[in-house]
């Protein structure tokens, strides 16, 4: 038979069974085996020996004192298996396009440091004037939007002494910087406003990971004379929804998070 690359065709059908019995199982309800047998249209003895293998391998555990079945601890280290291949830059490089598309600006990828985040990825805007990002660059922590996501929602943390000052509105009270980071815990973003460049402007947001952790920050910055308090407004609404759907594709669960917390 010649190979094309290209999964088989023919399926197995115990297999499709047993993945009948887990997706039956995936809201996480408890259920026995005339109940799982119903669901999927399987006699009870076939399900029986379904179950049996299944929970051989951990992919579903019986519940001694209720003689029930619930999904089995495997599934937690397959999804953190799957969690660790993802590259973030992979999974944000389209909301990036469509940041910077929906925005008319630049739209950048960061890794959170200590204490600076870094550029890992940008997509300019399509305007003929753009901000210009550059790969590596750091974004200083108490005076970029990027930045100020990284030590509100990060691990990172400002070093001791004086606050340097890049323009007239850098903010080097850190009172006043700690009262501002609080508020971007609870709104969810940061800004800058010619803080460290006269005549740049920024938001961003958090992208969190399976277990709530700052794993980038995603952030759109642009020229002051274009990039104004009304636009960046404007730019919220599609600045927060990818960082979401980023934070998604990471399996971040804020259900799950509240949960653990």
């Amino acid at each position: 038979m010649a190979r094309t690359g290209k999964p088989a065709q023919r399926t197995v059908a115990a297999v499709e069974r047993a993945l009948a019995l887990i997706d039956s199982l995936a809201d996480g309800q408890e259920l026995g085996t005339n109940e799982l047998a119903r669901r999927t249209g399987l006699n009870a003895s076939t399900t029986s020996r379904l179950l049996a293998t299944l929970a051989g391998g951990r992919l579903v555990e019986h519940v001694e004192d209720t003689g029930r079945y619930r999904l089995g601890s495997r599934f937690l280290q397959l999804g953190n298996a799957v969690l660790a291949r993802l590259d973030v830059r992979e999974a944000a490089r389209p909301h990036l396009r469509a940041l910077a598309e929906a925005t008319g600006e630049t739209a950048t990828l960061s890794a959170p440091g200590d204490p600076d985040a870094v550029t890992v990825d940008f997509v300019q805007g399509p305007g003929s004037v753009v901000s210009v990002a550059r790969l590596g660059r750091p974004s200083i922590a108490h005076a970029t939007a990027t930045g100020k996501v990284a030590l509100a929602f990060g691990a990172a943390t400002l070093p001791a002494g004086r606050l340097e000052r890049f323009t007239p509105n850098t903010v080097t009270d850190r009172s006043r910087l700690a009262a501002e980071l609080e508020r971007v815990r609870v709104e969810g973003f940061a800004k800058a406003v010619g803080e460290r460049e006269d005549d740049l402007n920024a938001v961003a947001a958090p992208v969190l990971g399976s277990r709530g952790d700052l794993v980038a920050i995603l952030g759109v910055q642009g020229p002051a004379s274009r990039f104004g308090q009304d636009t960046m407004r404007t730019a919220l609404g599609p600045l927060l929804s990818r960082s979401r759907a980023v934070s998604n594709a990471l399996g971040f669960d804020p259900d799950l998070t509240k949960e653990s917390e």
